[in-house]
C-alpha cells in the first residue's frame, strides 16, 4: 500500500532524541526553549510556545484571548474536528465560514457576509480561525483587514502549514493574526512524533499561553505575589492544563527543522509532477494562492463528476493506494448535529467535501509510485 504520507526520519533525528534520553533531562530540559527560538528565527515571531499538540496549541490560543462562556467563534468547515472543539473546550459558541469551492479555505466573501450580519444583530465572534487546508495560505489579507474592521481576534490554524508563504512572510509571522498554530504530527510536513507550536508578536499572550500549558502556574518573580518565598517556590495563578511538550519530542523537532526547506521543495516538486501527470483527466488539482508559498501538506483532487469518487475511492484502495479524504464537513459530524446544525450552513463546503480526494504526497515518494498512483487513477476514472 502507497500511504498517502509518513515521517521522515534519518540518523540525526535517531541521534538527537538518543542525546536526550541519555541526558539529565526528558522533560523541562534545554531542547523546548531551544526549538521556541528555532520557530522563531524560521517565522519571524516574537514567540513561540511549544506544546504537546496543535489541539493543545488551539485551546490555549483561545484561552489566551480570553475566549469563555458565551463568546463565538467561528471556523472552517472543511477541517480537523480541532478547529471547531477549541472553542468549546472554552465553553464558547461555534460556527462555520463557508470556504471557497476551488480552494476549501475560509471564504473572505462569505465572512464579509456573515461579519455584517452579525454586527447588525450583535454576535460578532470574539475569534475567527481560518484554516490553511493542505498547506496552502487563507487570503489573510483580507481576512485579517476584514477582523480588524469588525474588531475581531485571528488564530491562523497552520497545522498543515509549517515552511509555507504568504506574499513574502513566513507562515507564523502573525502578520495577520494574533496567534498562529503549526503541528508536528507524522504525517504532517516536520515531526516531533506528537507536538505543537503556537508563534505571535504579544508577549502577554505569549505568557499567558506558557501559563496556561502548564497548569496555570509561574516561577517568574515579576509575576508572584510572593516573590522572596524561595526558590523552591512557584504560583498558581489560573486554572491550566499539562500541555506540555517533552525535551525528547523538541529534540526531534528540531532535528527535522533543519530539513524543513528541503522537505517543502520536495514536497512542490511532487505537486507539480502531479499537475501535469493528471492534466487532462475529468478533474481538478486544489492549488494554493498566487503570491504564495504552499507547503503541501496534501495534495487533493477535486474529481469532476463528484457522484462516482466512492467508486474512486474504493477502487484506488483495492489497488493498493491509500487515498484519502480531507475533510468531512465538521458541523455535519454527529456530534455538531446533536448542537443543532444542519445540512445547507455551507453550501460550497458541503460541494467541496463531495468533490475531493487526497492522493499520497510525501517527501520520500519515489517516481516510480508517483507514476503507479497517477496510472491508477488513470485507469480508475476510465
Amino acid at each position: 500500500m502507497i500511504p498517502y504520507g509518513q515521517q521522515d526520519i534519518n540518523q540525526a533525528d535517531l541521534d538527537a532524541v538518543m542525546a536526550v534520553l541519555t541526558s539529565s533531562h526528558l522533560t523541562q530540559g534545554p531542547q523546548v526553549p531551544q526549538f521556541e527560538a528555532a520557530i522563531c528565527a524560521l517565522t519571524g515571531a516574537n514567540f513561540a510556545v511549544a506544546v504537546n499538540s496543535a489541539t493543545s496549541a488551539l485551546h490555549i490560543a483561545c484561552i489566551a484571548l480570553g475566549v469563555t462562556a458565551g463568546d463565538w467563534v467561528w471556523t472552517s468547515p472543511i477541517t480537523f474536528v480541532a478547529s471547531a472543539n477549541c472553542a468549546l473546550y472554552c465553553g464558547a459558541n461555534i460556527d462555520f465560514v463557508d470556504v471557497d469551492r476551488h480552494t476549501g479555505n475560509m471564504c473572505p466573501d462569505a465572512l464579509a457576509q456573515k461579519l455584517a450580519w452579525a454586527a447588525s444583530h450583535g454576535t460578532l465572534p470574539k475569534v475567527i480561525i481560518p484554516v490553511h487546508l493542505a498547506g496552502h495560505s487563507c487570503d489573510m489579507q483580507a481576512i485579517g483587514q476584514l477582523a480588524k474592521r469588525y474588531g475581531v481576534k485571528v488564530i491562523e490554524d497552520a497545522s498543515h502549514a509549517i515552511g509555507g508563504r504568504y506574499h513574502s512572510r513566513m507562515i507564523g509571522a502573525c502578520q495577520y493574526s494574533d496567534i498562529c498554530l503549526f503541528s508536528f504530527h507524522p504525517v504532517k510536513i516536520i515531526t516531533s512524533a506528537e507536538g505543537g507550536m503556537a508563534t505571535t508578536m504579544d508577549a502577554g499572550l505569549a505568557q499567558a499561553m506558557m501559563m496556561a500549558r502548564s497548569h496555570g502556574i509561574t516561577k517568574d518573580a515579576e509575576l508572584m505575589q510572593r516573590p522572596d518565598e524561595g526558590d523552591w517556590y512557584y504560583e498558581q495563578h489560573g486554572l491550566g492544563f499539562n500541555y506540555r511538550m517533552t525535551d525528547m519530542q523538541a529534540a526531534l523537532g528540531r532535528s527535522q527543522l533543519s530539513r524543513l526547506q528541503e522537505f517543502v521543495s520536495q514536497r512542490n516538486q511532487l505537486a507539480q509532477q502531479y499537475h501535469s501527470l493528471l492534466s487532462g483527466l475529468p478533474l481538478q488539482t486544489v492549488r494554493p494562492l498566487l503570491g504564495s508559498v504552499s507547503s503541501y501538506h496534501l495534495q487533493i483532487v477535486r474529481l469532476d463528476n463528484a457522484e462516482r469518487r466512492r467508486q474512486v475511492f474504493d477502487d484506488m484502495r483495492a489497488l493498493g493506494i491509500q487515498v484519502h479524504v480531507h475533510y468531512f464537513p465538521v458541523y455535519l459530524q454527529p456530534y455538531y448535529q446533536k448542537l443543532g446544525f444542519k445540512a445547507g450552513l455551507c453550501p460550497q463546503a458541503e460541494q467541496f467535501y463531495q468533490q475531493i480526494l487526497t492522493l499520497p504526497l510525501f517527501p520520500q515518494l519515489s517516481a516510480e509510485q508517483q507514476n503507479t498512483v497517477v496510472n491508477s487513477l488513470k485507469q480508475v476514472l476510465q
